[in-house]
């Protein structure tokens, strides 16, 4: 019934968004063009759609937004034991770099995971009216990069209280963190695309993101892997994303040129494909569903 219910009230704030800010001469809920301009016209319903993907992820839960926080630090706790006291890494504040690493991971997990169904869930907004499909995805994934934000606010003052080095490049977060959701989006917009059609989808990426936990550096130096391997590891975006974050918040190091630029090349990539990918399977989408 929950379902439902956001169903018509986001059918709902779509209509009335749409009676109050169609052009005159145009036909309600037909975008003026083909142009990206969907994004400032549809702003008002993104934001709105993005709200109410919030608001379920935690309406039914008694902690509400304090597991977003008490599920990495509970997870970094395991995984401190294990890697500090059965490997023995020796790895300065090995706390804090392993719950940097999980709370990065956790916006890809779950950015993508969420967006991925977000056309199946809501298809009264994709058979009964029109609007770019383009927003659903993007507001699931907004909704998650809001909590990620919120995630890595709390980290704040734990910075502080295991001393980390804080320095004046712990202000580079918010540019990195834009370059994340780029990818995160871009890479949304395929699974949300493919998942209309395949629908073991979801279950393939589950096991996906499980592997990728284990082959980036969340609660393991990255020191560790063979120098023969190192060229290829460093090649995925998130293991470079992930070391930026530690470097800025943790240790007080500014990022790599080099690395800020791969990420912008791979934001771009991820954004251009995405789209490619989407357009392409998007023309059937009212069919299948």
């Amino acid at each position: 019934m929950g379902s439902i219910y956001h169903l018509k009230r986001e059918k709902l704030l779509f209509t009335k968004y749409q009676m109050m800010k169609s052009p005159r001469g145009s036909i309600p809920g037909i975008p003026l063009d083909g142009n990206n301009m969907w994004l400032m016209q549809y702003r008002d319903l993104i934001w709105n759609l993005t709200i109410t993907d919030l608001k379920v992820k935690y309406q039914s839960s008694v902690l509400g937004f304090a597991w977003s926080l008490l599920n990495p630090l509970l997870m970094m706790l395991v995984l401190y034991f294990v890697f500090a006291n059965v490997f023995r890494f020796n790895q300065d504040l090995f706390a804090l770099y392993i719950l940097v690493g999980l709370i990065a991971w956790r916006f890809l997990a779950n950015g993508t995971s969420v967006a991925m169904a977000s056309i199946v869930n809501k298809p009264s907004l994709v058979t009964k009216i029109y609007i770019p499909r383009h927003i659903l995805v993007l507001s699931s994934t907004l909704s998650c990069f809001i909590s990620s934000i919120l995630e890595f606010c709390v980290l704040i003052p734990l910075l502080f209280i295991f001393g980390a080095n804080i320095t004046p490049y712990i202000l580079f977060f918010p540019i990195a963190h834009a370059i994340f959701f780029f990818i995160v989006y871009g890479l949304s917009l395929i699974l949300a695309a493919l998942y209309v059609y395949y629908r073991d989808l979801n279950q393939i990426w589950e096991v996906v993101i499980q592997l990728g936990f284990f082959l980036s550096p969340i609660c393991y130096p990255i020191t560790i892997v063979p120098p023969q391997f190192l060229p290829y590891y460093v090649l995925n975006p998130v293991t470079i994303l992930i070391e930026t974050y530690r470097n800025f918040l943790i240790y007080g190091l500014p990022p790599g040129l080099r690395s800020m630029v791969y990420l912008v090349i791979s934001a771009f990539l991820m954004m251009v494909i995405g789209k490619f990918v989407f357009n392409r399977f998007e023309r059937r989408f009212a069919e299948v569903i």
